[in-house]
């Protein structure tokens, strides 16, 4: 590639820029993109014209970046005209999304079960440390309702979990003494609730076998993590 040919063109380019409306130092810039690009291209595909290549890539150049900063200066004049945020609101709205997410009423018969089940579930994990006893409540009896409609034993697994949190650990196990053993995630549910009843060595072993039978990855971790958790209560 002949350099000394690219310096002869450069201030011949940059003029040309300028005269069609570009400022002297974006003509510099767009001209120094184009540098870039002939060395990258001549070498392997030497333009014909060399001058009206560097002329055609350089003012390319120049309208990309002048449609970038226009971009951007819209952007900024639109976050300064967005009303300067007040307080928020202390409330938190997301338990009832759980409940609009798992409520039987939205959905068909033919698909209300294990989808509406594992939907609440989220409730009893996302929500445990903060929802209110009432809350828990509401929870099984949408759960009784899930029940009347489907008969799902899903459902009478999960909901063995929200009568824990609603009347006590050992209500809950009572719960899940009507459930079948055979049912994915029985063990990591039993596991649970004993845990919360103060078994915590029966737990750490259940939550290791849940692990070991879980049918996913993200799942089979998070059971080994809470195992191991369990097992540094026990050696506390």
């Amino acid at each position: 590639m002949d350099e000394s040919l690219l310096r002869t063109l450069t201030p011949t380019v940059i003029s040309i820029l300028v005269r069609r409306g570009a400022d002297f130092a974006a003509a510099e810039d767009a001209m120094q993109d184009a540098l870039i690009e002939a060395v990258r291209v001549w070498p392997d595909d030497p333009p014909g014209d060399p001058k009206g290549w560097l002329v055609t890539v350089a003012w390319r150049k120049f309208l990309d970046a002048a449609r970038a900063d226009t971009s951007r200066r819209h952007r900024e004049v639109r976050v300064e005209a967005e009303p300067v945020p007040g307080r928020g609101e202390m409330a938190d709205d997301s338990l009832q999304l759980y409940f609009l997410c798992a409520h039987p009423s939205p959905l068909a018969r033919d698909r209300l079960g294990e989808y509406q089940a594992q939907a609440a579930i989220a409730a009893l994990h996302a929500d445990a440390p903060s929802t209110s006893e009432t809350d828990w409540l509401q929870i099984v009896e949408w759960y009784d309702e899930l029940l009347l409609l489907t008969g799902s034993p899903v459902v009478r697994l999960n909901r063995a979990v929200a009568v824990g949190e609603a009347d006590g650990p050992q209500a809950g196990l009572a719960a899940l003494a009507e459930v079948s053993p055979d049912l994915p995630r029985y063990a990591a549910v039993r596991a649970y609730l004993l845990e919360r009843a103060g078994g915590l060595e029966q737990a750490a072993e259940l939550y290791a076998e849940a692990a070991r039978a879980a049918t996913s990855l993200p799942e089979r971790d998070h059971l080994i993590r809470e195992a191991a958790r369990v097992r540094q209560l026990l050696q506390a």
